[in-house]
């Protein structure tokens, strides 16, 4: 059971590390983009000034749409009750089956912890949504492949 909680809880610190990597990185391309309008002076060539502050007018609104992604990821992850104990996969279940193994929680790719991989995905995913209600030893059919799985955990 500690391995158990050890494994969850090293999971879910990496998905809320990936949610606020993901909310810095977003925030630190806004205030240079910003930086980068401010800067800009009118010079002689009217258009190039516009053109410049277009442009980062453009990527501020383009990483401002990633921060609230970023902040919905996190939302999502405190959301999810990692407490809740099921032999049937929901949000928050870890599950190991005969190819790959998965977190339910959020998008957050591959991770790996004490040398396991497992994929990070929302619950509406494709895989999580034909993975969910399922018990161990049940199979689903998945992109071509036939998964058995193993463990809700």
């Amino acid at each position: 059971m500690e391995n158990l909680a050890h494994l969850k809880n090293s999971l879910i610190a990496l998905c809320l590390r990936y949610a606020e990597e993901k909310i810095t990185t977003s925030q630190e391309a806004i205030q240079g983009a910003q930086a980068s309008a401010n800067e800009e002076t009118k010079s002689s060539s009217g258009d190039k000034y516009e053109t410049g502050r277009a442009m980062a007018q453009l990527e501020i609104e383009k990483q401002t749409a990633q921060l609230n992604e970023a902040k919905k990821l996190k939302q999502q992850l405190e959301k999810i009750n990692f407490e809740s104990r099921s032999d049937r996969v929901q949000p928050g279940s870890i599950v190991k089956t005969d190819k790959e193994n998965y977190f339910i929680a959020i998008p957050a790719g591959r991770l790996t912890v004490d040398g396991e991989h497992f994929f990070a995905v929302s619950a509406g995913s494709p895989i999580a949504q034909a993975l969910s209600g399922k018990k161990a030893g049940a199979t689903i059919d998945f992109n071509k492949k036939t998964l058995t799985i193993l463990a809700v955990l």
